[in-house]
């Protein structure tokens, strides 16, 4: 009996921690209310290598895509809002950006979860979203590279700092899959008014524990 009291008071204790957590990752957010902007820019070759087959659109074989528009993402300094109104995004907005993103699913799946806490119409989220990923040039190591090649996370940072002079190394968070060892997309972040800004430090621990190993692999494009 006293074991059965213990286990329903932990129990109880779990419940209770779980559920402001729960609320907190379920908070739709208020349009327009965010700390900054993150554009994420997907490598490709490391998402076709673990998606291909179910992704013929961006990873059909000769295309050789690189960085790719995943998404422009506003953040809080801790967490981000998610999915904040029901409104749409019309086929004829859509149709105004050609390319912008690698697959037709991720206009609207961006949009819905994402460009809806922006506080912007749809037209003006793919606008920015266009404006900032054209912003960013591409270091020539990670053009197209026909080879793969290793690199470190101050390595990639240096060649885009370089490449970019407005950004810094706390604008600039990659992050690895495979436990660390390939590279997998790479964080810009950005002011609401679109200026590089800084990331948040909850972005950059994550970033350096993604990226945990000595070095990582740029897979080559295919």
């Amino acid at each position: 009996m006293q074991l059965k009291k213990i286990l329903v008071a932990s129990s109880l204790v779990i419940t209770s921690l779980a559920v402001p957590n729960a609320v907190s990752a379920q908070n739709r957010g208020t349009p327009g209310q965010f700390d900054f902007y993150v554009l994420t820019l997907s490598w490709s070759p490391d998402y076709c290598a673990k998606n291909g087959e179910r992704d013929p659109q961006q990873c059909k074989a000769g295309k050789k895509l690189g960085f790719v528009l995943h998404g422009l993402w506003p953040q809080y300094q801790k967490g981000y809002p998610a999915n904040c109104t029901q409104e749409k995004l019309p086929l004829t907005v859509k149709q105004q950006f050609p390319g912008l993103f690698p697959s037709d699913k991720l206009y609207s799946h961006e949009w819905k979860k994402h460009g809806t806490c922006s506080g912007k119409t749809p037209t003006e989220y793919l606008v920015l979203s266009k404006q900032l990923k054209d912003s960013v040039a591409i270091p020539p190591a990670y053009n197209r590279p026909v080879k793969p090649f290793r690199t470190t996370t101050q390595g990639l940072k240096n060649a885009f700092i370089n490449a970019n002079p407005e950004l810094n190394t706390n604008s600039i968070a990659p992050y690895c899959s495979g436990s660390g060892r390939f590279l997998q997309e790479v964080f810009f972040c950005y002011s609401k008014d679109g200026k590089p800004g800084i990331c948040s430090q909850e972005i950059l621990n994550r970033s350096k524990k993604s990226c945990g190993q000595p070095d990582f692999l740029v897979r080559n494009v295919r």
